[in-house]
């Protein structure tokens, strides 16, 4: 699979996610498939020991992008959460 449509498959699953309607229980408990998990666990591993394609840098950093939004939506849904049950 080349790394674009890497790339799309993780942005694809976060969008899938938020187009299914969403409430901040949900976004709290967002994970990606054990497929995705696997694939970046394996980008990871190999950035360690610098055994990674420039198409495959772009990936990770890709996916570093997303995981970091995906981060920030979880950080505000706690936050409305605990504003919501004071």
């Amino acid at each position: 699979m080349n790394t674009l449509v890497k790339t799309q498959k993780i942005y694809e699953e976060f969008i899938d996610f938020i187009a299914q309607g969403t409430s901040p229980e949900s976004v709290t408990k967002f994970q990606f498939s054990e497929a995705t998990k696997e694939q970046i666990e394996d980008l990871v591993e190999r950035a360690k020991i610098a055994d990674l394609s420039s198409a495959e840098k772009n990936e990770l950093e890709q996916f570093l992008v997303v995981e970091h939004l995906i981060r920030l939506a979880k950080a505000k849904a706690h936050q409305y959460l605990k504003s919501v049950s004071q």
